[in-house]
């Protein structure tokens, strides 16, 4: 399965994704999401101008308002 880097408040989404067989990694700096196949992060912390940039070449997931099935399935929908 998968190395997914979760931002650490986001334990709903972590349980979920460990029980469906991925690799969760604590994401609390760059360099965590560094050898990662894909990162959900919480949406809190976007940029004020709305520009982000990314340290993973795989998708960056925003969490913010879904729920932990719905990121499961965005996660899995991305990765396939």
């Amino acid at each position: 399965m998968a190395r997914i880097a979760v931002e650490e408040n986001l334990t709903d989404i972590k349980t979920a994704l460990m029980e469906m067989g991925h690799e969760i990694i604590d994401l609390r700096t760059e360099k965590d999401a560094a050898h990662c196949d894909c990162c959900v992060i919480s949406g809190q912390d976007k940029d004020v101008m709305g520009m982000q940039t990314t340290s993973i070449a795989g998708p960056v997931i925003n969490a913010q308002g879904q729920t932990a099935e719905d990121v499961c399935q965005t996660v899995n929908e991305k990765l396939s």
